[in-house]
């Protein structure tokens, strides 16, 4: 009969008669077993893994994904209940503290973070370096990058109390740094928020209010934001949060970390493709032309891809993506958009890869870029900010794992080893004799 028994070693064999080597086998609370390979260096051996697929290259107790299953979950909770019952400030609090705050703890996070929304007066002058037409991704870059100047008394890295404050400074001031450089882009005046406003509220000001006019928050497309916000705040070790965590384990200043996590998170094939699918709706132009344009993503030999549709990790249904279709439709009946030909392309384009054979054999089930590209549409916010808007929501988990990181006495400075394929040695002759 065959053991239940999960192994606890493994052995590497040689065949050139090499001593073999014995490797322990490492169990999580979930998910897959991994092998630690730690001591393969000293025996002169490194693996191979482009991409990190089969790395583990830490350990974490933020967030756990099961793509097969369709699982995703922040500190343990299913993220179908958090989108349902908490808001983001709830959320942030749980993946930066490790549990849900009671009301009373909550308030006090949300007062703290309401104390830091103000940015230095003189990061407007950053602001004033760009070009009016810079896309606010390279703008938040910059000039997230460059609060390192601005806030680099915070104290020891290693130290709890000083990892919790630059928390709350980022968390705080990064949904201003980034409804800025929206404004920056259309030459209107920077709006400074109000902290009587929720978090999203708050955003939603910053982003469409002018001096001139009083502006009133939306309940109903505040509360599809937020959802945006809590949906994207973390995904485990993606290529942005590894980014952040590479830089962060040199010990690099918080703020200069979380600005590398940016950049990496603005790749079309990371954090753009809410931005993608957009264009691609605009390219198809007409339900009249979606039937070609899903022959052309069925033809093999075509170099047509349709956007927001399938995952990396995800081999079933996006978890993410069935709270998101339900906001996107509260959210076009909020707003009466059900007939803009552009909703009712997105739509049709739905209801065909839901219901085509090709697709839903090979799982090709619309994502959450799909549908958060849509409502941000439908809310107004232009294509440009999707992305910047990705990375607000994000900063929560960012600044989750890098804690976590800094925290953990395992951690090392991030040096990943390569397969060298160039030149072997040598030698170099006078500039006088070559030929």
């Amino acid at each position: 009969m065959k053991s239940s028994t999960k192994p606890t070693k493994v052995t590497l064999s040689f065949d050139n008669g090499a001593p073999s080597i014995e490797l322990p086998i490492l169990s999580g609370s979930l998910g897959n077993d991994v092998i630690d390979i730690r001591s393969l260096a000293k025996h002169g051996i490194f693996t191979y893994d482009p991409g990190f697929m089969s790395t583990a290259a830490c350990n974490s107790s933020i967030t756990f994904i099961n793509g097969e299953e369709g699982l995703l979950y922040y500190r343990g909770y299913p993220i179908e209940q958090l989108a349902e019952h908490c808001d983001f400030m709830e959320v942030s609090h749980l993946l930066i503290n490790g549990e849900l705050p009671t009301s009373v703890q909550k308030e006090e996070f949300t007062r703290t973070i309401n104390s830091h929304t103000m940015v230095h007066d003189q990061l407007t002058n950053i602001f004033r370096g760009f070009r009016r037409d810079a896309h606010p991704m390279a703008v938040m870059v910059g000039v997230v990058g460059s609060m390192s100047a601005f806030y680099h008394t915070l104290g020891d890295i290693h130290d709890a109390q000083s990892r919790e404050i630059t928390a709350h400074q980022l968390l705080a001031k990064v949904p201003t740094i980034a409804a800025w450089s929206y404004k920056y882009n259309l030459g209107q005046p920077f709006m400074y928020p109000q902290n009587h406003l929720s978090y999203a509220e708050n955003f939603m000001y910053m982003m469409f209010a002018t001096p001139c006019e009083k502006y009133e928050p939306n309940p109903i497309l505040a509360k599809a934001f937020d959802r945006i916000l809590i949906l994207h705040a973390d995904h485990e070790q993606n290529a942005s949060t590894s980014t952040v965590r590479l830089a962060g384990s040199s010990g690099a200043n918080p703020f200069a970390c979380i600005a590398a996590g940016i950049a990496s998170l603005w790749g079309p094939a990371h954090g753009g493709a809410n931005e993608a699918t957009l264009k691609m709706l605009e390219e198809i132009g007409d339900i009249s032309r979606i039937g070609e344009y899903i022959k052309r993503a069925k033809d093999k030999t075509d170099a047509f891809r349709l956007m927001g549709f399938g995952h990396r990790v995800y081999r079933n249904m996006d978890p993410r993506a069935a709270i998101m279709r339900k906001t996107c439709h509260e959210v076009l009946d909020e707003l009466g958009l059900h007939n803009d030909p552009m909703f009712k392309l997105a739509m049709a384009l739905e209801k065909i890869a839901l219901e085509d054979e090709y697709f839903v054999s090979r799982k090709l089930y619309p994502n959450v870029d799909f549908y958060s590209g849509i409502v941000m549409r439908a809310m107004g916010i232009p294509n440009s900010m999707f992305t910047a808007i990705f990375a607000l929501a994000r900063t929560a988990g960012w600044i989750a794992q890098w804690s976590e990181m800094n925290a953990d006495p395992e951690h090392k400075i991030g040096r990943p080893r390569q397969l060298y394929m160039g030149e072997a040695r040598r030698e170099l002759v006078p500039i006088s004799n070559r030929k």
